[in-house]
């Protein structure tokens, strides 16, 4: 009696193996917004305000 290895997977194993893939792509995806999330980017110390005169707009209609 010889040994036939199986070649082909079953009906559903392409669909597992993409299921698990895209989870671990969004996991991944997930980690890294959370992990930015904690870097404490610097900010501003002053507020930047700058006064627009009224002469330099024009009304487009």
């Amino acid at each position: 009696m010889q040994f036939h290895k199986k070649t082909r997977g079953g009906k559903y194993s392409f669909l597992i193996k993409i299921l698990i893939k895209s989870a671990f792509i969004f996991l991944v995806f997930f980690i890294a917004v959370i992990l930015v999330d904690k870097i404490d980017f610097p900010k501003p110390n002053k507020k930047i305000e700058k006064i627009i005169s009224n002469e330099n707009l024009k009304i487009v209609k």
